[in-house]
């Protein structure tokens, strides 16, 4: 089943957050999950830890010399598998690339971002001539306004349009909730509306999320 790696070189691009999110939703769905924290910080353990009834599996002993037979190992018996990666051209990276579906390169309005997120897609094109073989990939826009679209956010998509850099439809929102994960160590259905503002938009826009990432791997195996 899908390998989706969750990549950018950039801390706070708000890619741990794209992880958990996704990976709790599809979980909390009904899907099999194992969510592969190779981030050196550890975040997605560190949530795990905190005892939530959530079904999603997080293992972080994740190493360059293990990933690709873990990868092997949970994708014919997991309906996802997710890898929370640094980003960074390493070994650790290109052997998760090597085995990846999709890349989710998250990426917030600003120019730094847009800089590291483009180093990002730069070293998935040279995996993808190094492994002879295509590696899809979207950048998922984060942290962004729910309300109406900055120009900066519209200019960075049209740049990003122009240059054949393909995005997901759907942003992960600036929203409470997702922050409140990490600080609660619960999924989106665990956290208590009376202590987290905004749970219902939260969850509304995870789910539609969750939903466009299914539907662009159900389009891709129908190419395949």
């Amino acid at each position: 089943m899908p390998v989706i790696v969750v990549a950018n070189p950039k801390g706070g691009a708000g890619k741990s957050t794209a992880t958990l999110v996704l990976g709790t939703v599809l979980a909390e769905q009904g899907a099999s999950v194992t969510i592969l924290d190779c981030d050196p910080n550890r975040p997605i353990s560190s949530w795990k830890k905190g005892g939530t009834a959530n079904a999603v599996e997080v293992l972080d002993s994740v190493t360059e010399s293990n990933v690709v037979s873990i990868l092997d190992e949970h994708r014919t018996k997991r309906q996802f598998v997710l890898v929370d990666l640094e980003g960074t051209a390493s070994r650790l990276t290109s052997r998760a690339l090597s085995r990846a579906h999709l890349v989710i390169v998250p990426l917030q309005a600003s120019a730094v971002d847009t800089e590291q997120a483009a180093r990002a897609v730069q070293l998935i094109r040279e995996e993808e001539q190094s492994f002879e073989r295509s590696i899809p990939f979207r950048v998922l826009f984060t942290r962004t306004s729910p309300q109406i679209p900055t120009r900066l956010e519209k200019a960075i998509s049209s740049e990003l349009a122009g240059a054949g850099i393909p995005s997901f439809s759907t942003h992960l929102h600036e929203r409470m909730p997702y922050r409140a994960m990490f600080y609660y160590r619960q999924d989106l259905t665990e956290l208590d509306p009376a202590e987290v503002n905004g749970l219902v938009q939260a969850r509304e826009n995870a789910a539609r999320l969750a939903g466009e990432l299914v539907e662009i791997l159900t389009e891709g195996r129908a190419a395949a």
